[in-house]
């Protein structure tokens, strides 16, 4: 990117795309009981496919990754979009556990995969320079945050007022917009062989990536966000409805997790340009066990919720860009959608189980609270395994470059 406005119009672009596809994504809680109501399959059953879901998204990152790094970003959004758009449209006429996985769990979780981090933030590391990476991750992230603040809300007040079926069928047109959101990111891409500058093409850095102990210790620290935030967006509404509130609590709830990620990315994103990124994830990981803590041991009131949305938000998915920033930091931009996508594939098999898992606790006992207890658990594990990666200070990484 040769001017600031350039710079802008690259950064707002990714970060709407991403408001588009994360905000469709975290609002599918909301249908889990309609979908229960109206196909008769039960909650594991809906769950299974959510999470399902949870799986294929991060699967297909490494796979959209590769050929965005190939072939440019462009085509693989419109392609993503296209995807999100038939599942979710056809989702409301499927009544067996199979069209279920089909279409929620398969179709529109690539789809949604297509439009998401590792493609979008690939796309900007590569044509920013190493200053500006941090912060632009940072602020795409925070277009997801604002994305689920936005279509939360929304999603609730269409079914409550025309019903689930209309509620996805907006969400299946909505997703369309990723498509003319896209065109600034088309512009001269690496392309061609799978050979970098260094002579190191993708099989070989990817090799080296899993040689590499930090880039394990990435994965495992994702794993726990993935458990986390799935069990979250796919259970929050059950949460709350055990506790005898309306569903509107959820919804305002998941909205101002969103409304509070934004300065939790924006936060980290410009930490993370003068600060070790491993110790950004170690707190960041630290704040989600002591959240979840101290909402165990207060009553379970609206006004509980929303603090407890508030205080979750700012950690919520401000893991990613200094993920991100580690994977570039370590292994270098070229396959970052690549490298990328893999620890995101590590955090979506975290989030198959923590919204196939949530399905199961709720059915065989009638509450969550062992789901608690194993995010608990995770969450501090996760802040510890962060702790050993390898990485220069800023200040020596800058002085090197």
């Amino acid at each position: 990117m040769s001017t600031k406005r350039q710079y802008w119009m690259l950064v707002i672009s990714a970060a709407l795309i991403l408001a588009v596809t994360m905000g469709i994504r975290n609002t599918l809680g909301l249908f889990v009981s309609p979908l229960n109501t109206s196909t008769g399959l039960g909650i594991v059953t809906v769950s299974f496919a959510l999470a399902i879901g949870q799986f294929v998204w991060g699967a297909a990152q490494p796979i959209f990754g590769a050929l965005a790094d190939r072939a440019g970003p462009v085509r693989i959004i419109a392609l993503g979009a296209v995807l999100l758009a038939l599942g979710l449209a056809l989702t409301p006429f499927m009544h067996s556990q199979l069209g279920l996985i089909v279409f929620l769990g398969i179709v529109a979780a690539a789809g949604a995969g297509g439009g998401s981090f590792s493609i979008l933030m690939g796309a900007a590391a590569q044509r920013l320079p190493p200053e500006r990476r941090a912060f632009a991750s940072g602020f795409i992230n925070a277009g997801g945050s604002f994305g689920q603040f936005v279509f939360a809300p929304l999603a609730q007040a269409l079914i409550s007022a025309f019903g689930w079926v209309t509620a996805l069928l907006t969400l299946a047109a909505s997703a369309l917009l990723t498509i003319p959101l896209a065109l600034p990111l088309r512009d001269k891409h690496h392309g061609g062989a799978t050979v970098h500058l260094g002579g190191i093409s993708l099989s070989e850095q990817t090799l080296l990536a899993f040689k590499d102990r930090s880039y394990w210790c990435l994965h495992a620290g994702f794993f726990t966000c993935g458990f986390h935030i799935a069990f979250l967006v796919t259970h929050l509404p059950g949460e709350v409805a055990l506790c005898g509130l309306p569903a509107s609590v959820s919804a305002a709830s998941l909205g101002i997790i969103g409304l509070a990620n934004i300065a939790g990315s924006l936060g980290v994103g410009w930490l993370a340009q003068t600060h070790r990124m491993k110790f950004l994830l170690f707190w960041v990981y630290g704040i989600r066990a002591v959240a979840i803590g101290v909402y165990l041991m207060v009553p379970h009131t609206a006004l509980t919720f929303y603090i407890f949305a508030l205080v979750l938000g700012v950690s919520w998915l401000a893991t990613v860009p200094p993920t991100a920033g580690l994977v570039g930091k370590l292994f270098g931009t070229r396959y970052l959608a690549t490298l990328f996508g893999l620890t995101l594939l590590s955090h979506q098999i975290g989030g198959f189980f923590g919204a196939w898992l949530g399905g199961i606790a709720v059915a065989r006992s009638g509450s969550y609270e062992w789901m608690w207890y194993a995010d608990i658990a995770l969450a501090v594990l996760a802040a510890l395994v962060n702790l050993p990666i390898r990485e220069a200070r800023p200040q020596l990484a800058a002085a090197a470059a």
